[in-house]
């Protein structure tokens, strides 16, 4: 038997992106449900952002200590791995919901246990942990915010090798002692990064030519410089063909002509592929398995109506958690306004529009050096056909970056619109610069004029101070 439950609201998947979403409609004035089938709080809280941010710390105030004359005189030893995976382990509520269970409750959103899957027109089925089965019906809308999977490639003994996918890597209770990484974006390089600090012997498997291929290309070559200095073995231009292992014993790659590489363990880290494949889509005639497109309000493209919406990873437009929790916010307001008939503010940067996902996106990826950046590449600048220039300092040749590390090494990299004087993109690479990207994000958002970025005094001697010359190099 099954009952019928009717709410304002009905969010599928209780991640930050869905937390967010249904918090601002119901803040609204909605009444919300939202439906998870795993641990409310999603991929980033146990499996993604804050276990990996948490394996990740340690070494890099560790290498920070060690580029300290005096401060490196004071470390004796390397990393504790047992402590590491215990704090690790903290941050990630030892995968435990409860606190997360306690906010909903405090925000007044219902949660409902169980797979839900879209039955109708602002309907959903969800089939609860002991088989059960309850129907949800919203008055309004039906918003999908079920995030990613990791994606693993179609290979020769994969399914029996039991590898990793960037979930093991994260919460795995013991170090591996040889571990083998394939893949060359964010996922591979932190998790090379964590667990070489660790004590594992890594080896990262680029198919590639280049690390983080999708941001400016120094950006790459000083991430591979800082995973050599910590003993990664970097290897480009490998095509991984099949991969074996028999039960508890270690793992072997082939790697065609080049022969094989065996290890303790293997993460492949590859990419995402979205959560949609049992959800129902069909039902309303999209295509399980794919991404959903969706417009700057959050409305699905291609569904009648104004009641479907999808917002975070699963929609394909910026797969980061905080543009998820971004588009969370906006579209929880964009339902909460249509459902009470209040005009929607559709200005370029109003707050009913996700514009932010295509002009202003933020990323670290928290490496040694960390490298980040907003807005666009110098290459993607000119492939949208912009009259654009480049302007690039080397950050350790700034006062304060020479005090916050001795030989500090490090690259800033500013992307001017000659036409309008603004800038469209930044990326800061080297040691500490994560906390300088808001800066930048706020100067590519907020559209300042260069003019106006004169009078933005940066404190000496700070980090900062990059801005000024990146300024001075422009003007010449």
């Amino acid at each position: 038997m099954s009952t019928v439950d009717t709410f304002d609201l009905i969010v599928l998947g209780a991640g930050p992106t869905g937390e967010n979403l249904a918090d601002r409609a119901g803040a609204g004035g909605l009444s919300v449900a939202i439906v998870e089938h795993e641990l409310v709080g999603g991929e980033c809280s146990y499996w993604a952002c804050m276990p990996s941010k948490a394996l990740l710390r340690p070494a890099a105030a560790l290498g920070e200590a060690r580029r300290l004359a005096g401060a490196r005189e004071a470390v004796t030893g390397p990393l504790d791995p047992a402590a590491v995976l215990r704090r690790r382990d903290d941050f990630a509520s030892h995968w435990h919901d409860d606190g997360q269970v306690a906010w909903l409750e405090s925000a007044g959103i219902q949660l409902v246990r169980g797979h839900g899957r879209i039955s109708g027109v602002r309907q959903v089925e969800v089939e609860a942990p002991d088989g059960s089965r309850r129907v949800l019906e919203a008055r309004h809308a039906v918003a999908v915010c079920t995030g990613t999977g990791a994606a693993l490639p179609d290979l020769p003994g994969i399914e029996q090798a039991e590898v990793w996918t960037s979930r093991e890597a994260t919460s795995a209770a013991e170090v591996p002692a040889r571990l083998a990484v394939v893949g060359g974006g964010v996922v591979a390089v932190e998790m090379a990064t964590a667990w070489a600090a660790l004590g594992s012997r890594v080896t990262l498997l680029v198919r590639g030519t280049a690390l983080l291929a999708q941001m400016e290309p120094f950006a790459g070559e000083l991430v591979t410089e800082g995973l050599k200095a910590a003993g990664v073995e970097v290897r480009f231009g490998v095509q991984v063909a099949g991969v074996s292992r028999e039960p508890g014993r270690e793992v072997v790659l082939d790697l065609g002509e080049q022969g094989t590489l065996t290890a303790d363990e293997v993460l492949f880290a590859i990419g995402r592929r979205p959560a949609t494949g049992d959800l129902g889509l069909e039902t309303i005639g999209l295509e399980p398995g794919k991404w959903i497109e969706t417009d700057d309000t959050g409305l699905a493209v291609g569904v009648p109506g104004e009641w479907f919406y999808t917002a975070g990873d699963v929609n394909h437009r910026a797969l980061l958690t905080h543009q998820g929790k971004y588009q969370g916010r906006v579209f929880g307001g964009v339902i909460a306004d249509r459902a009470a008939g209040r005009e929607l503010d559709l200005q370029p940067w109003g707050r009913s529009r996700a514009t932010a996902d295509r002009l202003a996106v933020p990323q670290v990826v928290f490496t040694d050096p960390e490298a980040t950046s907003v807005g666009l590449t110098l290459a993607e600048a000119q492939a949208q056909g912009m009259r654009v220039r480049a302007v690039d300092y080397e950050i350790g040749d700034v006062a304060g970056a020479s005090l916050f590390a001795d030989h500090y090494r490090g690259r800033a990299r500013a992307v001017v619109d000659l036409d309008r004087e603004v800038l469209v993109g930044v990326t800061f690479v080297g040691p500490g610069v994560a906390e300088l990207l808001h800066s930048a994000t706020v100067a590519v958002a907020g559209e300042v004029p260069i003019s106006r970025l004169w009078h933005a005094v940066p404190a000496y001697p700070t980090i900062s101070e990059v801005w000024l010359r990146l300024l001075e190099t422009y003007r010449g």
